[in-house]
């Protein structure tokens, strides 16, 4: 029996061997890699973060494996894509795809560094994987991703986006593995879709840190996935398609799950960073506008009697959220939490989202008083493939009648059309997470070094990238 055609053209994509990617797409895959791995660093100072990677390296019960950046630690290889993915996603600072679905395509890198690191090893003798080899399956990975969001809008079902995690690590990993099997990534990817799961721990009350760790329980799975099809695994080859009990049935009322168009390098070519505000992305832009405001705001804020800010959408839906914010998972998909604080302060971090901050009465003070409304206009442009702008709009009114001009923002520091202006600032925030991690040390200078040096960087095999990357003490 025939697998379904998305599945088919998936496998057929991952197992391309003669692709060739535009000069941009390698050179945003770079910058990929270097962003999550500083994204990664940052967040294994994070206790919760820490714990929950101490948890999957224990339940395995064992030092062999392989490496986690900077954790200093082995882990079998499923679970070190798990906790790499994991770190990460933690702070909510990796890049973002947008469309019908949304996502952070570099949860895939924790699979395909893992396998790397495996493969790399085994071996070191002669056909070890490279960085280069790195960059060309993040590109296949954030494609198969990206491709699946463009126009199947998942969440509308209750269906977490890391579904399209699962599908596209579970495709490279799967190819990496078999040395690109078609038969064996599409047994692979057949199986990543028949593990929906729901998107509960995202909204409202049930929101928690869940959804920092979905995206590392998913590569785990997609590896394991990719292990097994390697192995023999049979798949599921109507997994999407099968009457009554496939996927479309089941969760799409009978609609046909779409891969548009021809799979290439188009979403990491366009791939959406978080450079300075580790904001959900649809907020981004009313960040930035409620910066440039703050001048305006600070010294009047008993005066405030309305904060308008106008959106897409999708923002409407996911994060506008009004009432009680339980914990640091709920604020930071709050476009009136992060409107609030950039008003108050000037800037936003990661740290803003912690209860010490959080308790500060100013913030639910201004928030109370920040309304959301859609913009068509801007829904239609979030949605053109042409624009793919992520427009909001911010105006403070006062008491006394007067108000601050609106300050609108179609599209964020980490949109395409905005790139050359935002890699100083990426490359900064790459060099604050190392700083933090390794401190003025010389190791730090040389993961600095590596990153700055891309043709040198690219020809590393992929178990010396994963050793530059571990602690001093780790190396030993």
């Amino acid at each position: 029996m025939p697998y379904d055609d998305v599945i088919a053209r998936i496998a057929e994509y991952a197992c391309a061997d003669d692709a060739e990617y535009s000069d941009e797409a390698r050179s945003n895959a770079v910058l990929c890699l270097m962003d999550s791995i500083g994204c990664a660093l940052r967040a294994n100072s994070v206790e919760e973060c820490r714990t929950v990677m101490e948890v999957w390296r224990e339940f395995q019960g064992g030092s062999q494996g392989v490496r986690v950046p900077g954790l200093g630690q082995r882990m079998p290889v499923a679970q070190a894509a798990a906790a790499t993915t994991t770190a990460i996603r933690w702070l909510d600072f990796n890049d973002t795809w947008l469309a019908k679905e949304w996502g952070h395509p570099s949860d895939n890198i924790g699979a395909i560094l893992a396998v790397a690191d495996h493969l790399s090893t085994k071996n070191s003798d002669g056909g070890a994987i490279t960085v280069s080899d790195v960059l060309d399956w993040m590109i296949k990975a954030y494609e198969i991703q990206g491709a699946l969001a463009l126009e199947n809008a998942f969440n509308r079902v209750g269906i977490d986006h890391v579904l399209c995690v699962k599908v596209a690590s579970a495709a490279v990993a799967a190819a990496m593995l078999s040395g690109n099997d078609v038969g064996v990534v599409s047994s692979a990817v057949s199986h990543a879709w028949l593990d929906a799961t729901l998107r509960t721990y995202r909204h409202g009350s049930t929101t928690g840190s869940r959804k920092s760790w979905a995206a590392g329980d998913a590569v785990e799975r997609a590896v394991k996935f990719a292990v097994l099809a390697n192995s023999g695994l049979h798949g599921c080859a109507a997994a999407l398609t099968a009457q009554d009990w496939g996927f479309q049935d089941v969760w799409f009322e009978g609609q046909e799950v779409q891969l548009g168009g021809e799979l290439g390098c188009y979403v990491i070519e366009n791939i959406l960073f978080k450079v300075r505000y580790p904001a959900e992305f649809h907020g981004q832009t009313a960040v930035e506008a409620a910066i440039e405001l703050h001048p305006d705001v600070a010294g009047r804020l008993d005066d405030v009697r309305e904060v308008a800010v106008v959106t897409q959408e999708a923002a409407m839906r996911i994060i506008n959220k009004r009432g009680p914010l339980h914990n640091e998972a709920d604020r930071d998909h709050c476009i009136q939490y992060m409107t609030a604080v950039a008003l108050l302060k000037g800037d936003l971090k990661s740290e803003d989202y912690e209860d010490h901050v959080a308790e500060d009465p100013r913030i639910d003070a201004l928030r109370a008083r920040i309304v959301v409304s859609e913009n068509a206009e801007y829904t239609r442009d979030y949605l053109d493939p042409k624009s793919r702008s992520i427009a909001n709009s911010v105006q403070v009114l006062f008491n006394d009648g007067t108000s601050t001009d609106p300050v609108e923002v179609r599209y964020p520091l980490g949109h395409r059309r905005r790139r050359a202006e935002a890699l100083p600032w990426l490359e900064r925030k790459f060099e604050t997470n190392v700083r933090y991690t390794y401190g003025q040390s010389e190791y730090a200078s040389m993961v600095l070094d590596a990153f700055a040096n891309p043709a040198k960087l690219l020809g590393l095999r992929a178990d010396e990238f994963m050793d530059l990357l571990q602690s001093d003490t780790a190396k030993e």
